[in-house]
C-alpha cells in the first residue's frame, strides 16, 4: 500500500512538472517574438504592436527623396544601434507631391488605423510659392488626421538639386513656416545640408545626379530624423 502510494505521488509529480516546464517555455518563446529587431513593412502592414511593447511605429510620406538607399531601413539600423526597436511603413512614388498623396488616398487609410506614433512627410524640394502652399495646406490636412489618431507629425526638410542652390533658402523658409503653422515637428536635414557644404564644400550628401542622396546622404539625413523624434 505505502509502495502504491509512493509510486502515485511520483507520477503525480513528475508530469505536474512537465505541464510547468512546457507553460514556462511558451512564455519564453513569445517573449523572444515580441522583443525581436527592427521590422521594415508596406503599407499594407497588419503589424500590432502590444500594450507595453517599446517599439515606436512611424509612416513615412513622401517621393524619390525617400525611397532613395531605403531612408526608413537606415532609421531602424539607428535605432538598433541604440537599443530602440523602431517599426517602419513607407508610401513614397516618383515626383509626388502631399496633395498626390492626399487625392490617392492610401495614407488617411494608414493613419486612420491609429498605430504610429510618427508620421514623417516630406515633397518637393518646394523651394517655390506652390510647393509652399502645398506644404501648408496638405501639411495641415494631414496633422488634423495625426491628432485625431494620436500620431505625431514631423516634416522631413529636403533640399534643392545643386544646380538649384540659390532656392536653398526657399526650401528651408517654407518647411520651417508649414512645420510651425501646424505645431509639427521639423527635421532640419535641409538647413544642416546648407550649413555642411558652405562650411566644407563637400557635397558628398548628394549622389551623381546631384539632387538625391547618396548612400552616405541618406545615412546622415536618418540620423537627423532620429535625433528630432528621439
Amino acid at each position: 500500500m505505502v509502495i502504491k502510494t509512493y509510486f502515485r505521488s511520483a507520477y503525480s509529480w513528475f508530469f505536474t512538472g512537465l505541464f510547468l516546464f512546457g507553460i514556462a517555455n511558451m512564455a519564453c518563446s513569445k517573449q523572444k517574438y515580441n522583443s525581436g529587431p527592427g521590422r521594415q513593412t508596406t503599407g499594407n502592414d497588419t503589424t500590432i504592436v502590444l500594450p507595453g511593447d517599446s517599439a515606436k511605429n512611424i509612416l513615412f510620406i513622401g517621393n524619390s527623396l525617400t525611397y532613395f538607399n531605403d531612408l526608413p531601413g537606415k532609421l531602424i539600423a539607428i535605432g538598433r544601434a541604440n537599443g530602440k526597436e523602431i517599426i517602419t511603413t513607407m508610401v513614397a512614388y516618383p515626383n509626388y507631391a502631399l496633395e498626390d498623396h492626399w487625392n490617392a488616398g492610401r495614407i488617411q487609410t494608414l493613419i486612420a488605423t491609429g498605430k504610429f506614433h510618427f508620421v514623417v512627410i516630406q515633397q518637393g524640394p518646394s523651394s517655390q510659392a506652390d510647393g509652399r502652399v502645398m506644404l501648408q495646406d496638405y501639411g495641415a490636412r494631414i496633422k488634423t488626421l495625426c491628432d485625431q489618431y494620436k500620431s505625431r507629425l514631423a516634416f522631413f526638410m529636403v533640399w534643392p538639386a545643386y544646380a538649384n542652390f540659390h532656392t536653398f533658402d526657399g526650401v528651408i523658409k517654407n518647411y520651417t513656416d508649414a512645420a510651425t503653422a501646424t505645431r509639427s515637428l521639423l527635421c532640419p536635414v535641409g538647413l544642416r545640408w546648407k550649413n555642411y557644404f558652405l562650411a566644407s564644400g563637400d557635397y558628398s550628401f548628394l549622389g551623381p545626379d546631384m539632387f538625391h542622396p547618396s548612400e552616405k546622404g541618406t545615412e546622415n539625413a536618418a540620423g537627423i530624423i532620429y535625433e528630432t523624434l528621439f
